[in-house]
C-alpha cells in the first residue's frame, strides 16, 4: 500500500482563507474560474470548457487519494467565495529536468482577487502543512518567464531558479525550494 494513501483531505485555515477539498457543489464556480482567460494565460492553457474543468476537478481528488497531497480550493473566509486553488502536484510531466517525485507547487487566483496576498497566504499554509509530512520530497514549481507576479511570489516563498527549460513547446522556469523554514504569512493591510 502507498504509504501516502490518504482518505481524508485536510482543511487548512488562515486568517482570510479556508483551504479545503473540492466539492461537487463548487463545480459551477470552478468551471468559471478555469474558463477565465486571465487565469490560464500564463500556464500554457486555453480557457477550459465544462468537460475539461470537470476532469481537472476530478484529478484533484485522485491526487489526494493516490499521493497523499493535491490541490485545495481557496475559499475567501468573509464571503464564502471560491477564489482559486493551490497545492501540490506530481504530474509526471514530459520535461527535462523532470519534476517527477517532487511536490510541484501551483496556484491560481481569479483575476478579481489577485494582488491581495491570497496566493502567498495559501501557499505558505500549504508549505507549512507539507514540510513535516513529506520531508524528503523537494518542492518545485514551473512558471512562464512572462508571469512576473507568480515569479515574485515564488521568490518570496523561498523558491530559487534552478534552470530554464521547455514544456509543451514553451519556455518555462523551473524553480526549487531548498530546505528552508516555511514562509510566514503576512498581515493584510
Amino acid at each position: 500500500m502507498n504509504k501516502h494513501y490518504l482518505r481524508t483531505v485536510p482543511t487548512l485555515e488562515t486568517r482570510r482563507l479556508i483551504l479545503r477539498s473540492h466539492r461537487i457543489e463548487d463545480f459551477d464556480s470552478y468551471a468559471a474560474l478555469w474558463a477565465d482567460e486571465g487565469v490560464v494565460r500564463h500556464i500554457g492553457s486555453t480557457p477550459a470548457n465544462r468537460e475539461e474543468a470537470w476532469a481537472r476537478m476530478l484529478r484533484m481528488g485522485g491526487l489526494w487519494h493516490h499521493m497523499g497531497f493535491g490541490f485545495l480550493t481557496l475559499i475567501e473566509r468573509e464571503t464564502g467565495t471560491l477564489i482559486g486553488e493551490a497545492g501540490f502536484l506530481d504530474l509526471h510531466r514530459d520535461m527535462q529536468p523532470s519534476t517527477e517525485g517532487t511536490l510541484e507547487a501551483g496556484w491560481i487566483v481569479a483575476p478579481a482577487w489577485q494582488r491581495r496576498g491570497y496566493a502567498f497566504e495559501a501557499v505558505s499554509a500549504l508549505i507549512e502543512w507539507a514540510g513535516p509530512r513529506f520531508p524528503c520530497r523537494p518542492m518545485t514549481c514551473i512558471i512562464d518567464p512572462d508571469n512576473e507576479p507568480s515569479l515574485r511570489l515564488a521568490f518570496r516563498l523561498g523558491f530559487a531558479e534552478k534552470t530554464r527549460t521547455a514544456y509543451q513547446g514553451s519556455e518555462v522556469i523551473l524553480l526549487e525550494r531548498p530546505e528552508t523554514p516555511p514562509a510566514a504569512p503576512r498581515s493584510a493591510p
